[in-house]
C-alpha cells in the first residue's frame, strides 16, 4: 500500500512544501495515537481538538510528513516534511482514496440514504445479492461485514480514512459489492470522498439532524448529493441507477438531481415503476404484492410493518438495477428474518409482546407505533426518550406522537450525553401534555429518568394482550451518560426483568 510522498502531494492544489518529497508513505492518520513509522499525518481542526497541537507527538511516533493549514514551527531535526494547504480536511479527502488505490472504483457500490430504513434496506440488498451468488460487503449503523466477518463501527458512515481502509479490505477479500448506509453528515462533510456509487437509494426524509444542518432545506440538499454523484458522464463505471421513494415529498427532488435512469417505488403513487398492493401486516410478518416491469411478485415475509414494505421495495429496485432475476429476489426475501434492533421481538416466555426498535425520530416512532396498532389486541405501552446534544425540536413532537398512538407512555432517558436528563424529559413532556386533553381519554404517562426502571415499569404494567414497545436505542449495547458510557442493551434488560418477574411469581 506504500506510496511516494511526491505522488500524493501532486494531488493537492498549490501546496507549500518544506522538506523532502522522497519519503515512502506507509500509513495515513489524523489521530496522533494511530501514527506508526512512515505515516502521513493530517492536522485536522475540530470543535474540541486541533491536530496542529499534536505534531511533535506524531513525529515522535514516526510521522514522516505532516499536512497543516497554518504556519507551524520547523519539525525538530527536520525529520518530517511540512505540507501547508488551505484546508487539511480537503487535502485528506484528496489523498486518502489514492493512497488506498481507489477501492471505491473497483467495487460495485450501492449507497442508501434517508432518515429511516437505511439499515434494514442494506441488509435486504446484501441478502439478495448473496443469494444471487455475489460476494458482498456491508457498511452501516450496526456493523461492517466483509462477507461474514463482522467489524464494529463508530459512525453510520465512517471518516474517509476508515472508510477507504475498509473498502480496500473488501477488495483484497474478493468482494464484488459494497452496500452501505450513507448519512447526511457523511455527504455534507464528504466522508465518502473517492467513492463512486453505482446505485443510490432514497428511503424517506423527515425531521432529524437539524442541529447539524440548521435547516430542512440543507438536510435535503445533503441527501441530494448522493444522486448528483450518479452522473454517468463524470464516472468511470457504467450502469448508474437511482432508486427513489415517490411517496415521500423529497423523492421528486432526488429524482431531479439524478442524471441517470430512475427506478421509482411507492405504495400510494400508482405511476411508480414498482408498487405494492394487497398489504397485510401482522405481528408475525407481512404479505403483499409487488407489481413492476416483470409483472407481479407475491411475497410472504417474516418481517412486518408498512415501513418494511417500503424497505423491501427499495431493495427490489436495487436488485433489479443490478440485473438480479425476480425469482432470485423473491427467494432471497422469503428467507430474510430480521435486523438486530429493528422491530425485534424479545421472547422470554412472557404472555405479552415486547418489541425493541431503533426508532429515534418522529417519523420512525410513528411508523413503529402505527405497525403495533395494526395487530395489538390490548394496550400499547411505549418506553422512549430522546438523545442529548441533539435536535431539541423533535422532542415534543415525539412526546405527542407517543401519546397519540400509545395508551401508556413512559418517557425516559435515551443517551443524555452532556445534557441533564430531566431537562430533556421536560421537552418531551411538553408534547405529551399537549396531546393528552379530551381528544385522548383513558391515556396516561409517567416520567422515569432511569431507563432500566422505565422498562421494568412497562413490563409490570403489561397484560397478556398488550404490546410493550421499547424505542430509541435498538441494537445499541451502551448508554452514553454525562460522565461515562455504561453497558445497556434494551433487549437484555427486558429479558432480565421478565425473568425476575416470572421467578417472583
Amino acid at each position: 500500500m506504500a506510496k511516494n510522498l511526491k505522488q500524493l502531494a501532486a494531488l493537492l492544489l498549490n501546496p507549500l512544501i518544506r522538506g523532502r518529497l522522497d519519503h515512502a508513505i506507509e500509513a495515513v492518520a489524523h489521530d496522533s495515537r494511530k501514527v506508526v513509522p512512515g505515516t502521513l499525518f493530517f492536522c485536522l481542526t475540530g470543535a474540541h481538538v486541533d491536530g496542529h497541537n499534536f505534531i511533535s507527538e506524531a513525529v515522535r511516533s514516526g510521522a514522516v510528513a505532516v499536512v497543516v493549514e497554518r504556519d507551524v514551527p520547523d519539525i525538530p531535526e527536520g525529520s518530517a516534511t511540512i505540507i501547508k494547504v488551505k484546508d487539511t480536511r480537503e487535502a485528506m479527502q484528496a489523498i486518502v482514496p489514492c493512497y488506498f488505490d481507489y477501492p471505491g472504483h473497483k467495487l460495485r457500490m450501492i449507497g442508501v440514504t434517508g432518515t429511516n430504513g437505511k439499515t434494514t434496506t442494506t441488509y435486504l440488498i446484501r441478502d439478495i445479492l448473496r443469494k444471487a451468488g455475489h460476494k458482498v460487503g456491508l457498511i452501516g449503523t450496526i456493523q461492517t461485514l466483509i462477507d461474514d466477518k463482522a467489524l464494529p463501527i463508530k459512525n453510520t458512515t465512517p471518516d474517509v480514512i476508515e472508510l477507504q481502509s475498509t473498502l480496500a479490505a473488501m477488495v483484497s477479500s474478493g468482494m464484488e459489492y459494497a452496500v452501505m448506509e450513507v448519512s447526511s453528515h457523511a455527504l455534507a462533510l464528504n466522508r465518502v470522498a473517492g467513492c463512486e456509487f453505482d446505485v443510490g437509494i432514497f428511503t424517506n426524509m423527515t425531521q432529524d439532524h437539524l442541529d447539524f444542518h440548521q435547516t430542512f432545506e440543507n438536510y435535503i440538499d445533503a441527501k441530494a448529493k448522493l444522486f448528483r454523484s450518479l452522473n454517468q458522464s463524470t464516472n468511470r463505471k457504467t450502469g448508474k441507477t437511482a432508486v427513489i421513494n415517490l411517496d415521500d415529498g423529497a423523492g421528486a427532488i432526488m429524482a431531479k438531481n439524478s442524471d441517470c435512469p430512475v427506478i421509482s417505488y411507492a405504495v400510494q403513487h400508482h405511476d411508480a415503476v414498482l408498487t405494492a398492493s394487497k398489504v397485510n401486516v401482522k405481528a408475525s410478518g407481512s404479505s403483499f404484492r409487488i407489481t413492476g416491469p416483470f409483472g407481479d411478485m407475491e411475497l410472504t415475509l417474516t418481517i412486518t410493518g408498512m415501513f418494511n414494505v417500503y424497505n423491501v421495495l427499495a431493495a427490489v429496485g436495487a436488485a433489479l438495477a443490478e440485473k438480479v432475476s425476480p425469482d432470485m429476489i423473491k427467494e432471497a426475501l422469503a428467507g430474510f428474518t430480521s435486523v438486530p434492533g429493528r422491530f425485534e421481538l424479545v421472547q422470554a416466555g412472557q404472555s405479552f409482546t415486547v418489541i425493541v426498535d431503533y426508532a429515534h425520530t418522529p417519523d420512525g416512532l410513528e411508523n413503529v407505533l402505527k405497525t403495533a396498532k395494526q395487530f395489538v389486541q390490548g394496550k400499547i405501552i411505549v418506553v422512549f426518550g430522546c438523545g442529548g446534544d441533539r435536535d431539541r425540536t423533535k422532542r415534543p413532537i415525539m412526546g405527542k406522537l407517543a401519546v397519540q398512538y400509545g395508551d401508556i407512555v413512559l418517557a425516559t432517558s435515551d443517551n443524555p450525553r452532556s445534557e441533564d436528563p430531566h431537562k430533556i424529559l421536560l421537552d418531551i413532556e411538553a408534547g405529551i401534555k399537549e396531546a393528552l386533553p379530551a381528544d385522548h381519554p383513558g391515556k396516561s404517562y409517567e416520567v422515569i429518568a432511569d431507563r432500566r426502571q422505565a422498562i421494568t415499569r412497562a413490563i409490570q404494567l403489561a397484560g397478556p394482550t398488550d404490546v410493550v414497545l421499547i424505542a430509541g436505542k435498538g441494537h445499541e449495547t451502551y448508554q452514553i451518560l454525562k460522565e461515562k458510557t455504561i453497558d445497556f442493551d434494551d433487549r437484555q434488560v427486558a429479558r432480565e426483568v421478565i425473568k425476575e418477574m416470572m421467578e417472583n411469581g
